[in-house]
């Protein structure tokens, strides 16, 4: 996951809506199912959906009341965490 890809994708759904984002994950998705994708296609599609899920997730703290700036950070911090484990 890239923190400024996220951050810009978040802005992107105040800009327009998150249905926008959404409806992308699932078109991403449905293309994974393509057999003749090499590997490396299949490792960008799946960067672009983990950051078009991050993006969701931090909206959904703005939403709740957590400033834009600290829920990038909470939520990159979760994200990092989890790898540290």
């Amino acid at each position: 996951m890239k923190l400024p890809v996220i951050k810009h994708l978040t802005q992107f759904i105040e800009d327009n809506d998150e249905d926008f984002i959404v409806e992308t994950i699932e078109t991403l998705e449905n293309l994974t199912e393509v057999p003749s994708l090499k590997d490396e296609e299949l490792d960008v599609i799946g960067e672009l959906i983990s950051n078009m899920y991050g993006a969701l997730e931090v909206n959904k703290m703005v939403k709740d009341g957590t400033p834009k700036k600290e829920a990038l950070n909470q939520f990159m911090s979760r994200v990092l965490g989890s790898i540290d484990k």
